[in-house]
């Protein structure tokens, strides 16, 4: 597929689509050059599962998906085969944002178009232990349209006639330094 969107970059995105570019132009760089601490962190916590570490009973990880339906490509990380439960683990959940749903739902969608059936979602703090049940995009209608127009807001994106308008946000993203999307006294080219 030609515009094919990577499951990691829909939460990405919701926090800055400009991220997404400069994620793609360190892509290769020594990570310690420019990620913070939460994002080291949260490398770390998914290292069993990219590396095939993690063993559990009835348990796939890791694997490859892609939804033809939404043009979504990526991983998932946990998918119970007996409860056919999707899980999406975080290092610490304290508050689900849309972009952590979204992830799931992109998953949920490229595993039902692979054929797997999953019957419940979920996100699972790593750091304290804690799950909490996501409902199914169906069961959820204002989730559901909110991840459609998410979909629709990353094809028709264009970085040139992007500005920040949330300038927290720019406080706490790791490439901050090199981007002038969130300055305001950034002159017009």
């Amino acid at each position: 597929m030609e515009n094919c969107i990577s499951i990691s970059m829909l939460n990405d995105f919701i926090f800055c689509p400009v991220s997404i570019y400069f994620h793609k132009l360190y892509d290769g760089v020594d990570t310690i050059m420019y990620q913070g601490e939460s994002q080291i962190n949260g490398t770390k916590s998914h290292q069993s599962i990219d590396k095939d570490e993690y063993t559990g009973a009835n348990t796939i990880t890791g694997i490859s998906v892609f939804s033809n339906t939404y043009g979504l490509m990526g991983k998932i990380d946990m998918y119970n085969t007996k409860t056919k439960t999707l899980t999406e683990r975080k290092k610490q959940v304290k508050t689900i944002y849309d972009g952590y749903v979204f992830q799931l739902y992109a998953q949920y969608f490229a595993m039902t178009d692979m054929g797997y059936v999953v019957k419940a979602l979920q996100i699972h703090s790593m750091d304290d232990n804690k799950t909490y049940k996501i409902d199914l995009p169906q069961n959820n209608a204002l989730m559901f349209q909110k991840f459609n127009e998410l979909i629709d807001k990353i094809q028709e994106f264009e970085i040139e006639n992007f500005q920040q308008k949330n300038l927290a946000k720019c406080e706490k993203c790791i490439y901050a330094p090199y981007c002038d999307k969130g300055k305001t006294d950034v002159v017009s080219r």
